[in-house]
């Protein structure tokens, strides 16, 4: 059974950093197209960073290149998002995704998904 996992969410202030972890069980990144996507109550899903399987392509989404860093640990078997220079935009609850090999820029596309972790950004 697919797990993604995320934590590291919480409150920062406009400025700061933080790092986000997704941590999957049931799939190995080394084979996994990974995705992180941030939605706000009201509207819809939005594309954040997307890394494919060998970590060699990454995409981001164009308002956030360069604040937004997406990476991964093979050995923890866990992808990350590192956020910096937040903004009150940002606040957002973000969700992990998970599909085979490519990265993708598609929620529709992923096959698994996490439960979400809260950040919420101050100004």
């Amino acid at each position: 059974q697919v797990q993604l996992v995320e934590s590291g969410g919480g409150l920062a202030q406009a400025g700061g950093s933080l790092r986000l972890s997704c941590a999957a069980t049931g799939l190995t990144i080394g084979r996994s197209g990974m995705g992180w996507f941030r939605q706000v109550p009201g509207l819809e899903r939005e594309f954040v960073a997307t890394i494919d399987w060998s970590g060699g392509s990454t995409i981001y989404a164009n308002s956030l290149k360069g604040r937004f860093t997406i990476s991964k640990d093979y050995v923890k078997n866990t992808v990350y998002l590192q956020m910096n220079s937040l903004k009150p935009e940002d606040t957002a609850v973000y969700y992990c995704a998970a599909r085979a090999w490519d990265s993708s820029r598609y929620a529709g596309q992923y096959e698994y998904w996490g439960q979400g972790t809260q950040v919420t950004v101050s100004s």
